[in-house]
C-alpha cells in the first residue's frame, strides 16, 4: 500500500544546536530514510593529500578554526 503525503510547512525560526556525522534532521513525514554515504573525487586528484601539520610548527593554529562545544 502506498501513501502519498503533501505537506506545506512554514518555519519562522529553527535553531539547531548540534549536527554531527550520521545525524538526520527531519522536518515533515518520511516513510523510510535510507542512509547513504558517497565519496566523489570532483577535483580529479591523483595523489594523496599532504599530511596535516607538515607545514605547521608546534603550537600553531589548526587549519580549521575549532569552536568549543556548548554545554547542553
Amino acid at each position: 500500500m502506498n501513501f502519498y503525503i503533501n505537506q506545506s510547512i512554514c518555519i519562522h525560526s529553527l535553531r539547531v544546536d548540534s549536527v554531527s556525522n550520521s545525524s538526520v534532521l527531519q522536518i515533515g513525514s518520511a516513510g523510510l530514510i535510507k542512509p547513504t554515504s558517497n565519496l566523489y573525487n570532483t577535483g580529479q586528484f591523483t595523489e594523496p593529500a599532504p599530511e596535516i601539520g607538515s607545514k605547521t610548527s608546534p603550537g600553531s593554529k589548526p587549519n580549521v578554526p575549532l569552536v568549543a562545544p556548548t554545554p547542553s
